[in-house]
């Protein structure tokens, strides 16, 4: 990555694992999209959801030569940590899906 690795906690202390998890994981997708410009990883305790309760919310906002892709993934909070590690591991998920596409794209065309 161009830009160094940003991760923000909203509504909630900073975890050290949480953390670790992110790094490990961003470090995966560089592995297989060289190209990453930079990574925003933005974990946050919003307010109460009217309809779902508390929720965790991952967003990832990453930036390649070719444009940006940004997930929003939302889990249920519970009083287990592996909850946010669900929400984190979905999130990664699904923009590894994306960059996959975009390099599918890129080669196709």
């Amino acid at each position: 990555m161009q830009i160094p690795l940003q991760i923000t906690f909203r509504g909630m202390s900073p975890s050290a694992p949480v953390e670790q998890l992110i790094r490990e994981r961003s470090a995966r997708i560089e592995r297989f999209h060289e190209s990453i410009i930079r990574c925003h990883v933005v974990v946050d305790v919003p307010h109460r959801h009217q309809r779902r309760g508390r929720m965790y919310s991952v967003r990832l906002d990453i930036r390649t030569p070719t444009g940006e892709i940004v997930v929003t993934h939302e889990h249920p909070l519970a009083a287990s940590s592996q909850e946010i590690d669900t929400a984190v591991r979905a999130a990664f998920d699904t923009a590894t899906r994306q960059l996959e596409d975009d390099v599918r794209r890129r080669r196709s065309s």
